[in-house]
């Protein structure tokens, strides 16, 4: 089946219907990918949320309605989905831990269970989690802003708001139209780091997946001009980006002199500002290209916004908070992180599951973006690597998980009766990660033939 048809399959099916009309950037480039994939003629996709330099509304959630009255019918059976699971369950590919759970959207239906209480390392499933907690807490719309303040008559301080993916160009050029206007031409520059405390490295150490965690960073940090994926990245975020932003002033008449340092902007006057795309698409960009230094800076949104410390322990103590508001049954979840980078986290099958029921819920539009965030199997994000040749193939919507060690899935798929079901299966010790992947793709491919 061509990659536009199995996905306008699941378009018909509803599960798509149910995330909502594909008018934000993600859902809008799959359509345009999925057209050129099958060779027609696609309409250019839009720049990603990091290239975007003003402000956007966030698209109204669509109602979840249509999907879930469909799925009123046709309920899946128990006992054959368990039947086509055991075996693969039983695969020499898993590890020593296997765990999952299949969970009926529309019901709440617990319609498959293996050991699904039993938390592990979810690796980065864990974003599944993060995303609820910031679209639960902050809201689709919000966006994160940083600033730059005039501080006395001829210094400057850049301040950062906890965007990962700053592009600087526009805000050096209102700052210097706005520097220029009050007759200033040379001024000192500082930064503030200040929004975030505790440590900027990340418990795992200096790592090419994820940036030094700052409240003032360019492009996450990445120093090979790439946009997701391990990478090179700065040893200084924030250093660096005051640097560039002195070279962009330079080129708009304004010089710095002075090398930039750290500096407070409290109490200064505002010259301009930079807001990121809306947390909506920096939620879905998160997830399906499993971006770390979004997750960090997202639980850390959520921390502040809960009055606690913008910092890995700060986050740890939010995300279980934001979540409990929500219902969700947390056992003896853990969280060390927002990434799921972290080998301490651990979350459950049962955890996960409910977490994808809650976004697809119609009682719950302001999630949708965790549905629509969501990689397509064979054809987008994560997952465009992966189910080639399974059935699941542009039906299974999933996040995936990976460390030495663990590897877990947990999405959404659509059954051919048109039932919803959001599934969970994690496995730890696995001995080749490759096998486990292809393993657990095939249990996904399995919920969808349910």
């Amino acid at each position: 089946m061509a990659i536009s048809a199995a996905i306008g399959a699941l378009v018909a099916a509803g599960a798509v219907v149910a995330a909502g009309p594909w008018d934000g950037g993600q859902r809008r480039a799959e359509r345009s990918l999925a057209a050129a994939r099958d060779g027609r003629t696609a309409a250019p996709a839009p720049r990603s949320a990091a290239a975007v330099p003003r402000p956007r509304a966030a698209p109204p959630a669509a109602s979840a309605a249509p999907v879930l009255a469909a799925a009123d019918g046709g309920r899946p059976d128990s006992a054959g989905l368990a039947a086509r699971l055991a075996p693969l369950m039983a695969s020499q590919d898993l590890g020593t831990i296997r765990t999952g759970a299949v969970l009926d959207v529309a019901s709440g239906k617990l319609l498959y269970d293996h050991k699904s209480a039993t938390a592990s390392t979810p690796a980065s499933t864990t974003k599944l989690a993060t995303a609820v907690a910031a679209l639960g807490t902050l809201g689709g719309s919000r966006t994160l802003t940083t600033a730059v303040v005039a501080v006395g008559a001829k210094r400057v301080v850049l301040v950062g708001g906890g965007d990962p993916t700053l592009e600087l160009g526009d805000l050096a050029a209102d700052t210097a139209a706005a520097l220029h206007a009050r007759g200033t031409t040379s001024v000192r520059l500082g930064y503030d780091t200040s929004l975030y405390s505790g440590p900027l490295l990340h418990p795992i150490g200096p790592n090419e997946n994820l940036a030094p965690v700052s409240a003032l960073m360019v492009r996450e940090g990445r120093l090979d001009g790439s946009t997701s994926g391990p990478a090179s990245r700065s040893a200084d975020p924030a250093q660096d980006a005051a640097e560039s932003f002195a070279d962009l002033l330079a080129s708009h008449g304004i010089t710095v002199t002075g090398d930039p340092a750290p500096a407070s902007g409290a109490g200064g006057t505002r010259l301009a500002v930079h807001r990121s795309a809306p947390l909506s698409e920096l939620v879905e960009r998160m997830l399906t290209d499993s971006d770390n230094d979004l997750a960090e800076a997202l639980a850390r949104q959520v921390a502040l916004a809960s009055g606690r410390p913008a910092s890995f322990a700060g986050d740890a103590k939010a995300i279980p908070a934001a979540l409990r508001k929500y219902g969700v049954p947390l056992g003896n979840a853990v969280f060390a992180d927002g990434s799921g980078l972290d080998h301490v986290d651990a979350l459950s099958p049962a955890v996960l599951t409910r977490i994808l029921a809650l976004a697809a819920s119609p009682s719950h539009p302001e999630l949708r973006p965790v549905i629509t965030g969501l990689p397509i199997a064979a054809f987008s994000g994560t997952l465009a690597a992966r189910f080639h040749g399974d059935a699941g193939a542009g039906l299974v919507r999933a996040k995936t998980g990976t460390l030495t060690g663990t590897n877990t899935i947990a999405g959404v798929t659509v059954t051919p009766k048109g039932r919803v079901l959001a599934f969970s299966f994690m496995t730890q010790g696995a001995p080749s990660a490759t096998a486990a992947q292809s393993a657990l793709d095939a249990l996904g491919s399995a919920v969808s033939g349910s």
